[in-house]
C-alpha cells in the first residue's frame, strides 16, 4: 500500500515542526506540499531527509512554492506547468516514483486563486487551469498511474462548503472556475475523497479570520485527483482535520489516500 498526501503548509519555514510530527504520525510515503513560501536553497531539506524522505522543491521567494517529499526516489523531476514559457510562479512540480510493484507519477499543484476577480489574477487563474487539463490529457494519453496532488482553490460544489452562499462572488466558487474544474473531471480523473465519502461536510481549509475554524465555516479546496489506473488501486482517503486545531497551525490540513501499489 501507497500512502500520497497533499498539504498546503503557508509557509514551510513557520510550519515545519508541524510537518515533521505529522510525517511521523501518518506516515504517508509520498507527500506534494504548497505555499512553501522560499526558495530552494531556503527549503529545509537536511531536516525532511533526517526522517527519511528524498525532496524536490520548485521554489519561489516568499510567495507559492510546491515541493515532493518522497520515501522513494524521486525520477524524471520537472518543474513548472508546461504551456507557458513566461509564467515565472512557483505552482507545479511533477516526478516519478519506483516501488518494486511499479511506478506512480505524482504532481504537487497550486493552482491561482483568482481574486479579486475584476483583476488579472483571474484569467491567469483560468488560463492555468486549461494548461493543467492539457498536461493532465498528456498523462492520460500514456496510460501512466498518477496523482494530481494539490490545493486547487476550487470548491467544486455547494456540499464542499459550510455556507455556499458566502462563496457565490468568490473565484473558488464561480461557475466558470467550476466549469473549468469539470472540464478536467471530464477526462476521466476522480476525486480521491469523494469516491470515498459522498457526505457534505469535509472541508481543508479553514481562513484565519472571524473564528471560522471554531465555527467550522470551512471548505474543500485541497484535492488528490487519481488517474484511472490509480483510481481503480483506492482504498480509503482521509482528511486530516485535527491538525488544523494547533497551535500556529496552516489555515489548510493535509489530504491523504491510500492505494495498492
Amino acid at each position: 500500500m501507497l500512502r500520497i498526501a497533499s498539504w498546503n503548509v503557508n509557509s514551510i519555514r513557520q510550519r515545519l515542526p508541524h510537518l515533521i510530527e505529522w510525517l511521523g504520525d501518518a506516515a504517508p510515503d509520498v507527500v506534494c506540499l504548497q505555499e512553501i513560501k522560499c526558495l530552494a536553497e531556503a527549503f529545509p531539506t537536511a531536516d525532511i531527509e533526517a526522517v527519511g524522505y528524498n525532496v524536490a522543491v520548485h521554489g519561489q521567494k516568499t510567495f507559492n512554492g510546491v515541493a515532493i517529499l518522497s520515501k522513494y526516489p524521486l525520477e524524471d523531476v520537472a518543474a513548472g506547468l508546461p504551456g507557458d514559457d513566461s509564467d515565472e510562479q512557483a505552482r507545479y512540480i511533477e516526478a516519478v516514483i519506483s516501488t518494486a510493484e511499479g511506478a506512480l507519477r505524482v504532481a504537487s499543484v497550486y493552482l491561482p486563486n483568482g481574486n479579486p476577480v475584476a483583476s488579472e489574477k483571474y484569467p491567469y487563474k483560468l488560463r492555468w487551469m486549461d494548461r493543467l487539463k492539457a498536461r493532465t490529457a498528456e498523462l492520460l494519453a500514456l496510460e501512466e498511474t498518477f496523482v494530481l496532488a494539490g490545493d486547487y482553490n476550487i470548491i467544486p460544489a455547494p456540499e464542499d462548503a459550510r455556507n455556499p452562499a458566502d462563496w457565490v462572488s468568490d473565484a473558488l466558487f464561480l461557475l466558470q472556475s467550476r466549469a473549468k474544474f469539470r472540464e478536467l473531471m471530464a477526462l476521466g480523473i476522480t476525486d480521491a475523497f469523494r469516491a470515498c465519502e459522498a457526505s457534505p461536510g469535509h472541508y481543508t481549509f479553514w481562513d484565519y479570520q472571524a473564528g471560522a475554524w471554531q465555527r467550522d465555516n470551512g471548505i474543500r479546496i485541497d484535492h488528490l485527483l487519481l488517474s484511472p489506473q490509480a483510481a481503480s488501486r483506492l482504498h480509503g482517503c482521509v482528511i486530516d482535520k485535527s491538525i488544523r486545531g494547533r497551535e500556529k497551525a496552516s489555515d489548510h490540513v493535509p489530504v491523504r489516500c491510500d492505494l495498492a501499489i
